[in-house]
């Protein structure tokens, strides 16, 4: 069991980690002006359910896992990459309806899937928690146990704040108007075009 004032540190390191708009909170952002602050929750939930996941394979031992699964996450990096650019295209190319709430109903599986897609889009999240939780684990205990827990931590700071993304987008999405919504979707396209680019050429 990691100290108290370790697991501040590491609570205040996810904090400035998470803080950090990046293509997940785009998507959250965007499915919460379209759709509500329902959908923005539910990809809220699809990327913790990624994460859960990620904390798994560093729970039972990342460098092995990662070593044996190298190609697999090279088709994750490239699928990833051009699904972020299909949304960030379909941003650009939308007319400003992006905060018109739609009448027809998406299945809520959908909204959780996209999260998930989303998060592991980009298997460098894996590689970056295998080198930041270690920095807070320490040798005497258990690692497994260690990062089980700090991985949590972080998962609960991300949940925290991405959550209060939707919140805020989904109650926005009443009073923005038509020509504010359109720069926000040329915005965020741009982002979301970005991110795929640089998922696409980034080297392992």
């Amino acid at each position: 069991m990691p100290e108290a004032t370790l697991l501040l540190s590491f609570a205040l390191a996810s904090f400035l980690i998470v803080i950090v708009p990046g293509p997940t909170v785009t998507v959250i952002i965007a499915n919460s002006l379209k759709h509500g602050t329902r959908a923005g929750l539910l990809n809220v939930l699809g990327t913790q359910i990624g994460l859960i996941m990620m904390i798994a394979i560093l729970a039972v031992g990342m460098s092995a896992v990662v070593a044996g699964m190298g190609s697999v996450f090279e088709v994750l990096r490239i699928v990833g990459a051009a699904y972020l650019i299909w949304l960030g295209i379909k941003m650009w190319r939308s007319d400003g309806s992006l905060g018109e709430k739609e009448t027809t109903a998406r299945p809520m599986g959908s909204f959780v899937l996209q999260g998930f897609i989303v998060i592991w889009s980009n298997p460098k999240a894996l590689l970056f928690f295998g080198a930041f939780i270690p920095q807070f684990i320490d040798p005497a205990g258990s690692a497994a146990m260690q990062t089980v827990i700090l991985g949590t931590t972080f998962m609960i700071v991300a949940t925290l704040f991405d959550s209060v993304y939707a919140i805020a987008a989904g109650g926005a999405g009443g009073w923005l108007s038509r020509e504010r919504v359109r720069l926000t979707e040329r915005i965020s396209g741009t982002f979301l075009i970005g991110g795929g680019l640089w998922l696409a050429f980034a080297r392992r």
